[in-house]
Protein backbone atom coordinates (compact mmCIF):
# COMPACT_ATOMS: atom_id res chain seq x y z
CA UNK A 1 0.00 0.00 0.00
CA UNK A 2 2.69 2.83 0.23
CA UNK A 3 4.41 1.85 -2.35
CA UNK A 4 1.38 3.12 -4.11
CA UNK A 5 1.20 6.57 -1.91
CA UNK A 6 3.97 9.24 -4.29
CA UNK A 7 6.26 9.15 -1.74
CA UNK A 8 8.91 6.63 -3.36
CA UNK A 9 10.48 8.90 -5.88
CA UNK A 10 11.14 12.69 -5.13
CA UNK A 11 13.33 12.53 -1.78
CA UNK A 12 12.24 14.67 0.76
CA UNK A 13 14.09 15.07 4.04
CA UNK A 14 16.29 12.09 3.89
CA UNK A 15 15.48 9.09 1.93
CA UNK A 16 15.25 6.84 5.35
CA UNK A 17 11.96 8.65 6.53
CA UNK A 18 10.17 7.35 3.48
CA UNK A 19 11.37 3.89 4.16
CA UNK A 20 10.85 4.57 8.23
CA UNK A 21 7.16 5.63 6.43
CA UNK A 22 6.58 2.70 4.53
CA UNK A 23 7.60 0.26 7.46
CA UNK A 24 5.75 1.79 9.77
CA UNK A 25 2.38 2.07 7.23
CA UNK A 26 2.43 -2.18 7.38
CA UNK A 27 0.61 -1.57 10.34
CA UNK A 28 -2.84 -1.69 9.51
CA UNK A 29 -3.33 0.67 12.68
CA UNK A 30 -0.59 3.26 11.40
CA UNK A 31 -3.21 6.47 10.99
CA UNK A 32 -1.33 7.63 7.36
CA UNK A 33 -3.68 4.50 6.14
CA UNK A 34 -6.86 6.67 7.21
CA UNK A 35 -6.11 10.00 5.66
CA UNK A 36 -8.24 11.94 3.55
CA UNK A 37 -8.57 15.13 2.50
CA UNK A 38 -12.39 16.59 2.43
CA UNK A 39 -12.44 20.26 3.86
CA UNK A 40 -8.51 20.03 5.09
CA UNK A 41 -5.35 21.02 4.10
CA UNK A 42 -4.05 17.36 3.45
CA UNK A 43 -5.19 14.45 4.86
CA UNK A 44 -6.18 15.51 8.12
CA UNK A 45 -10.08 14.81 7.14
CA UNK A 46 -9.25 11.27 7.08
CA UNK A 47 -7.09 11.03 10.50
CA UNK A 48 -9.39 12.89 12.76
CA UNK A 49 -12.44 10.36 11.54
CA UNK A 50 -10.22 7.04 12.19
CA UNK A 51 -9.33 8.34 15.76
CA UNK A 52 -12.36 9.75 16.88
CA UNK A 53 -13.57 5.77 15.63
CA UNK A 54 -10.95 4.59 18.19
CA UNK A 55 -11.69 6.74 21.38
CA UNK A 56 -15.04 8.02 20.41
CA UNK A 57 -16.47 11.61 21.62
CA UNK A 58 -18.24 13.03 24.05
CA UNK A 59 -19.17 16.53 23.40
CA UNK A 60 -18.25 16.84 19.96
CA UNK A 61 -17.37 20.38 20.47
CA UNK A 62 -14.35 21.58 18.76
CA UNK A 63 -11.75 24.66 19.47
CA UNK A 64 -9.63 25.63 16.16
CA UNK A 65 -6.98 28.36 15.70
CA UNK A 66 -5.88 29.91 12.27
CA UNK A 67 -8.25 28.75 10.05
CA UNK A 68 -8.15 31.70 7.64
CA UNK A 69 -11.92 31.74 5.76
CA UNK A 70 -12.58 28.73 6.69
CA UNK A 71 -13.57 26.68 3.56
CA UNK A 72 -9.74 24.73 4.15
CA UNK A 73 -9.57 23.72 7.93
CA UNK A 74 -9.11 20.45 10.21
CA UNK A 75 -12.90 21.29 11.48
CA UNK A 76 -15.03 22.23 8.71
CA UNK A 77 -15.68 18.83 8.03
CA UNK A 78 -16.93 17.82 11.33
CA UNK A 79 -19.68 20.52 10.79
CA UNK A 80 -20.89 17.52 8.41
CA UNK A 81 -21.23 15.24 11.27
CA UNK A 82 -23.49 17.39 14.04
CA UNK A 83 -20.20 19.02 15.92
CA UNK A 84 -20.24 22.61 16.91
CA UNK A 85 -17.58 24.95 18.15
CA UNK A 86 -15.30 27.59 18.14
CA UNK A 87 -12.78 29.72 15.28
CA UNK A 88 -10.48 31.72 16.52
CA UNK A 89 -8.87 33.83 13.26
CA UNK A 90 -6.58 36.62 13.29
CA UNK A 91 -7.05 38.12 9.83
CA UNK A 92 -10.51 40.14 9.91
CA UNK A 93 -11.69 39.73 6.18
CA UNK A 94 -10.70 36.21 6.70
CA UNK A 95 -13.40 36.63 9.70
CA UNK A 96 -15.67 38.58 7.45
CA UNK A 97 -15.29 35.59 4.68
CA UNK A 98 -16.32 33.37 7.27
CA UNK A 99 -19.14 35.38 8.53
CA UNK A 100 -20.74 34.88 4.71
CA UNK A 101 -19.29 31.48 3.92
CA UNK A 102 -20.71 29.99 7.22
CA UNK A 103 -23.87 31.95 7.40
CA UNK A 104 -26.30 29.50 7.96
CA UNK A 105 -24.36 27.11 11.01
CA UNK A 106 -23.33 30.90 12.53
CA UNK A 107 -27.45 31.66 12.79
CA UNK A 108 -28.06 28.28 14.27
CA UNK A 109 -25.41 28.71 16.35
CA UNK A 110 -22.96 25.57 15.80
CA UNK A 111 -20.31 27.92 15.14
CA UNK A 112 -18.78 30.95 16.57
CA UNK A 113 -16.36 33.19 15.21
CA UNK A 114 -14.24 35.08 17.06
CA UNK A 115 -11.56 38.05 15.24
CA UNK A 116 -8.36 37.70 17.65
CA UNK A 117 -4.47 37.69 17.13
CA UNK A 118 -3.74 34.68 19.65
CA UNK A 119 -0.49 35.12 22.05
CA UNK A 120 0.28 32.39 25.11
CA UNK A 121 -0.88 35.71 27.14
CA UNK A 122 -4.10 36.15 25.55
CA UNK A 123 -5.24 32.90 24.57
CA UNK A 124 -6.66 30.85 28.01
CA UNK A 125 -8.89 34.72 28.43
CA UNK A 126 -10.08 33.97 24.75
CA UNK A 127 -11.06 30.03 25.69
CA UNK A 128 -12.88 30.50 28.70
CA UNK A 129 -14.85 33.90 27.59
CA UNK A 130 -15.83 32.11 24.16
CA UNK A 131 -16.67 28.49 23.99
CA UNK A 132 -19.14 27.51 22.12
CA UNK A 133 -20.90 24.99 24.62
CA UNK A 134 -23.76 25.11 26.54
CA UNK A 135 -21.94 23.14 29.56
CA UNK A 136 -18.31 25.34 30.09
CA UNK A 137 -17.69 22.20 32.84
CA UNK A 138 -17.50 19.68 29.81
CA UNK A 139 -14.41 19.31 27.67
CA UNK A 140 -13.92 19.58 23.83
CA UNK A 141 -13.42 16.57 21.70
CA UNK A 142 -10.64 18.30 19.89
CA UNK A 143 -8.58 21.28 19.57
CA UNK A 144 -6.77 22.00 16.41
CA UNK A 145 -3.77 24.75 16.69
CA UNK A 146 -1.98 25.89 13.25
CA UNK A 147 -0.81 29.17 14.08
CA UNK A 148 2.43 29.03 12.03
CA UNK A 149 4.95 30.05 14.76
CA UNK A 150 4.30 30.18 18.41
CA UNK A 151 1.92 26.88 18.62
CA UNK A 152 4.39 25.19 21.38
CA UNK A 153 3.52 28.03 23.25
CA UNK A 154 0.36 28.70 22.57
CA UNK A 155 -0.59 25.03 23.34
CA UNK A 156 1.56 25.12 26.63
CA UNK A 157 -0.15 27.85 27.96
CA UNK A 158 -3.79 26.00 27.72
CA UNK A 159 -4.95 24.83 31.03
CA UNK A 160 -8.38 25.20 31.45
CA UNK A 161 -9.46 22.24 28.99
CA UNK A 162 -8.41 18.37 28.68
CA UNK A 163 -9.38 17.50 24.86
CA UNK A 164 -9.61 13.58 23.82
CA UNK A 165 -7.49 14.68 20.99
CA UNK A 166 -4.97 17.75 20.01
CA UNK A 167 -4.31 18.36 16.55
CA UNK A 168 -1.11 20.64 15.95
CA UNK A 169 1.46 21.80 13.36
CA UNK A 170 5.01 20.89 13.67
CA UNK A 171 8.15 21.53 11.86
CA UNK A 172 8.75 18.79 10.10
CA UNK A 173 12.34 20.13 8.53
CA UNK A 174 13.71 18.76 11.50
CA UNK A 175 14.67 15.53 12.06
CA UNK A 176 12.60 13.31 15.07
CA UNK A 177 15.48 13.39 17.76
CA UNK A 178 16.23 17.16 17.36
CA UNK A 179 13.88 19.15 20.48
CA UNK A 180 14.08 22.70 18.99
CA UNK A 181 11.72 25.67 18.95
CA UNK A 182 11.89 29.08 17.50
CA UNK A 183 12.10 31.98 20.26
CA UNK A 184 8.48 33.08 21.50
CA UNK A 185 7.66 36.24 19.93
CA UNK A 186 4.16 37.79 20.29
CA UNK A 187 4.03 39.84 17.15
CA UNK A 188 5.49 36.64 14.96
CA UNK A 189 4.07 36.33 11.66
CA UNK A 190 5.49 33.74 9.53
CA UNK A 191 7.54 34.75 6.93
CA UNK A 192 7.41 31.45 4.77
CA UNK A 193 10.50 30.35 5.82
CA UNK A 194 11.61 27.87 8.20
CA UNK A 195 11.23 29.94 11.44
CA UNK A 196 7.98 29.06 12.55
CA UNK A 197 6.79 26.25 15.12
CA UNK A 198 8.64 23.78 16.92
CA UNK A 199 10.15 20.38 15.82
CA UNK A 200 8.21 16.99 16.14
CA UNK A 201 10.12 16.14 19.74
CA UNK A 202 9.67 19.53 21.17
CA UNK A 203 6.14 18.60 20.60
CA UNK A 204 6.01 15.22 21.78
CA UNK A 205 7.68 15.96 25.10
CA UNK A 206 5.29 18.94 25.79
CA UNK A 207 2.51 16.66 24.88
CA UNK A 208 3.66 14.24 27.46
CA UNK A 209 3.93 16.95 30.46
CA UNK A 210 0.71 18.15 29.62
CA UNK A 211 -0.79 14.09 29.76
CA UNK A 212 -0.94 13.43 26.40
CA UNK A 213 0.76 10.50 24.00
CA UNK A 214 1.46 11.07 20.40
CA UNK A 215 -0.30 8.33 18.01
CA UNK A 216 1.02 9.72 14.75
CA UNK A 217 1.98 12.76 12.24
CA UNK A 218 0.24 12.67 9.22
CA UNK A 219 1.99 12.00 5.08
CA UNK A 220 3.04 15.44 4.29
CA UNK A 221 5.05 16.48 7.99
CA UNK A 222 2.58 19.39 9.21
CA UNK A 223 0.46 18.03 11.54
CA UNK A 224 1.15 15.64 14.51
CA UNK A 225 -2.10 14.11 16.59
CA UNK A 226 -1.59 13.56 20.09
CA UNK A 227 -4.31 11.85 22.16
CA UNK A 228 -5.07 12.38 26.07
CA UNK A 229 -3.24 9.66 27.96
CA UNK A 230 -6.42 7.92 29.69
CA UNK A 231 -8.13 6.92 26.22
CA UNK A 232 -4.60 5.64 24.95
CA UNK A 233 -4.19 1.52 24.72
CA UNK A 234 -1.69 -0.43 22.51
CA UNK A 235 -4.44 -1.92 21.08
CA UNK A 236 -5.96 1.46 19.37
CA UNK A 237 -2.76 2.30 18.63
CA UNK A 238 0.33 0.24 18.12
CA UNK A 239 3.00 2.20 16.03
CA UNK A 240 5.05 3.72 19.17
CA UNK A 241 4.42 6.67 21.02
CA UNK A 242 7.93 8.58 19.90
CA UNK A 243 9.01 11.13 17.61
CA UNK A 244 11.42 8.73 16.30
CA UNK A 245 8.53 6.30 15.50
CA UNK A 246 5.92 8.15 14.08
CA UNK A 247 7.72 11.20 12.40
CA UNK A 248 6.89 12.24 8.97
CA UNK A 249 9.10 15.11 7.13
CA UNK A 250 7.69 18.16 5.20
CA UNK A 251 6.68 16.37 1.46
CA UNK A 252 5.57 19.84 -0.44
CA UNK A 253 5.63 18.04 -3.65
CA UNK A 254 2.71 15.56 -1.63
CA UNK A 255 -0.59 17.54 -2.45
CA UNK A 256 -4.39 15.86 -1.17
CA UNK A 257 -6.99 16.78 -3.65
CA UNK A 258 -10.28 16.77 -2.60
CA UNK A 259 -13.13 14.12 -5.11
CA UNK A 260 -15.29 16.45 -6.67
CA UNK A 261 -15.54 20.55 -7.08
CA UNK A 262 -13.60 22.92 -5.27
CA UNK A 263 -15.54 24.27 -2.29
CA UNK A 264 -16.87 28.02 -2.08
CA UNK A 265 -19.15 27.84 1.09
CA UNK A 266 -19.61 25.66 4.02
CA UNK A 267 -22.99 23.75 2.74
CA UNK A 268 -24.21 22.81 6.30
CA UNK A 269 -27.61 24.25 7.69
CA UNK A 270 -28.82 25.61 4.34
CA UNK A 271 -32.63 26.98 3.94
CA UNK A 272 -34.83 25.75 0.96
CA UNK A 273 -35.12 28.07 -1.97
CA UNK A 274 -32.77 30.37 -0.52
CA UNK A 275 -29.89 29.63 -3.04
CA UNK A 276 -27.29 32.65 -2.44
CA UNK A 277 -28.95 34.30 -0.04
CA UNK A 278 -27.92 31.52 2.49
CA UNK A 279 -25.00 33.66 2.60
CA UNK A 280 -26.06 37.14 1.81
CA UNK A 281 -28.54 39.57 2.49
CA UNK A 282 -28.82 40.39 -1.12
CA UNK A 283 -27.64 39.42 -4.36
CA UNK A 284 -25.89 43.01 -5.00
CA UNK A 285 -23.79 41.87 -1.48
CA UNK A 286 -22.76 38.57 -2.89
CA UNK A 287 -21.83 40.44 -6.69
CA UNK A 288 -19.70 42.71 -4.61
CA UNK A 289 -18.23 39.90 -2.59
CA UNK A 290 -17.75 37.67 -5.57
CA UNK A 291 -16.02 40.99 -7.46
CA UNK A 292 -13.35 41.22 -4.65
CA UNK A 293 -12.74 36.95 -4.60
CA UNK A 294 -11.66 37.41 -8.02
CA UNK A 295 -9.37 40.89 -8.00
CA UNK A 296 -7.93 38.82 -4.56
CA UNK A 297 -7.43 35.92 -6.79
CA UNK A 298 -5.35 37.76 -9.11
CA UNK A 299 -3.37 39.67 -7.15
CA UNK A 300 -2.47 35.91 -5.53
CA UNK A 301 -1.39 34.78 -9.10
CA UNK A 302 0.43 37.64 -10.21
CA UNK A 303 2.82 37.64 -6.65
CA UNK A 304 2.94 33.89 -7.00
CA UNK A 305 4.92 34.47 -10.72
CA UNK A 306 6.54 37.41 -9.49
CA UNK A 307 8.07 35.54 -6.61
CA UNK A 308 9.08 32.60 -8.80
CA UNK A 309 10.49 34.82 -11.36
CA UNK A 310 12.99 36.10 -8.82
Amino acid sequence: MADNIGISGRIVGGLCWNRLTKKRMKDPQAIENFGYKVYSQNDEDGIIQEIFKRIGTETKEFIEFGVQNGIECNTHFLLHHGWHGLWLEGNADSCKQIGNKFRPVIKNGRLKVVKAFITRENIEELIVGNRNAHDKSSMPDLLSIDIDGNDWYVWKAICSIKPRLVCIEYNGKFPPDLNWKQAYNAKHIWDKTDWQGASLKAMEQLGREKGYVLVGTNLTGANAFFVRKDLVSKKLFTCGDMAEELYNPYRSHLKFEAPGHAARYCLVGQEDNKGILNYFDNTREYRAAHKKEKLDMIRKMIKKRMTRGC
